[in-house]
């Protein structure tokens, strides 16, 4: 266990926002953390949970402990003659993950390839990309209790999985620390190629009958066309949340928006790509100082330089009030804003 004070959390976060926290944790394994927990001077302290900093967007220094979640190891818990059940620590790269499920021929995550982050965060987000949500491969989360210290899990019907949302975005927030996920992977696959960028994609590539190596090879394409590169251009990925609108409303704005792209809900809702709604509002590639929005893909707030948090957020604020005044549609930030 590494502590130490007034770290700069550049390195920490994918925007590469230049704020400090007073105090840094580095925890290697599960004693860690509980040895952590269990100090006496670090309990009333604010904690902020850190895994891989892809979804979060600091504006000011953070006068608490940050805890940056580092254990390692993914373990075959079980498995039967169709499925793999995974034990994955919170700290191991999201990609890296996938990578290997890839590698080990285990279907179910390869339309999330190169989403970047840890696998502690995917259940807190309950990450998804074509088509694909990471709920539907979560057999169960475990958890330390920040307060009791306790250990327990949650099964997957008990995280209140919904879209980019958890117990642990809401009631859980700040409670508790995820210490691993088990994740149930098939051995027979069953693609998700419904998104029209995949099959276009693979005729690209030349495959006719493709295997999940095929899906996340043709993704990893596409996302590379589409989104910058954190490690080039600082970004968090999807800013905003695609907004789900009623009938109603969807068919008072196709009479003014006859162009408007939707995906229909089992619910009966219309799903809305936020990214087209922050085009169609002139937002795409536009730049404020260092603070702009990709010229790529509007879904995303870059950073081009040393744009500081506020400089985004406000950016962010722009957005939304300009597509409220022209679609009478609310944007949700998908990014935790500290």
């Amino acid at each position: 266990m590494i502590i130490v004070e007034n770290v700069s959390l550049k390195p920490y976060n994918t925007f590469g926002i230049d704020v400090n926290a007073r105090i840094f944790a580095e925890m290697q394994n599960l004693q860690d953390i509980q040895l952590f927990l269990n100090t006496a001077k670090y309990k009333s302290i604010q904690k902020l949970i850190l895994g891989g900093g892809s979804n979060i967007l600091f504006t000011k220094d953070f006068e608490g402990v940050v805890v940056k979640i580092n254990t390692k190891g993914i373990f075959k818990a079980k498995e039967t003659e169709e499925h793999v059940w995974l034990n994955v620590q919170a700290g191991i790269t999201w990609d890296d993950l996938v990578n290997y499920c890839i590698d080990n021929d285990l279907g179910g995550i390869e339309n999330l390839a190169l989403i970047p982050g840890n696998v502690g965060s995917c259940p807190i987000q309950n990450i998804g990309a074509y088509g694909v949500e990471v709920k539907d491969s979560i057999e169960s989360v475990e958890v330390v209790d920040i307060k009791s210290m306790q250990m327990y899990e949650l099964k997957n019907n008990e995280c209140n999985f919904g879209y980019r949302s958890s117990i642990f975005k809401h009631e859980l927030k700040d409670k508790v620390i995820i210490v691993s996920v088990t994740f149930k992977l098939s051995k027979k696959h069953q693609l998700h190629l419904e998104y029209g960028a995949i099959p276009d994609e693979l005729t690209k590539m030349g495959i006719k009958q493709p295997k999940i190596r095929d899906v996340a090879k043709a993704i990893s394409n596409i996302r590379h066309c589409k989104l910058p590169d954190p490690k080039e251009i600082g970004n968090a990925g999807s800013f905003f949340k695609n907004p789900t609108i009623t009938a109603k409303d969807y068919l008072i704005l196709m009479s003014s928006f006859p162009e408007l792209p939707s995906y229909s809900q089992p619910d009966g809702t219309y799903k809305i790509p936020a990214g087209w709604l922050i085009e169609q509002c002139g937002w795409k590639g536009h730049r404020e100082n260092n603070a702009g929005v990709h010229e790529k893909q509007a879904l995303v707030l870059v950073n081009y330089g040393n744009a500081s948090g506020e400089e985004i957020f406000s950016l962010a604020e722009k957005i939304q009030q300009s597509v409220k005044k022209k679609f009478g549609i609310e944007l949700q930030m998908e990014v935790n804003i500290i």
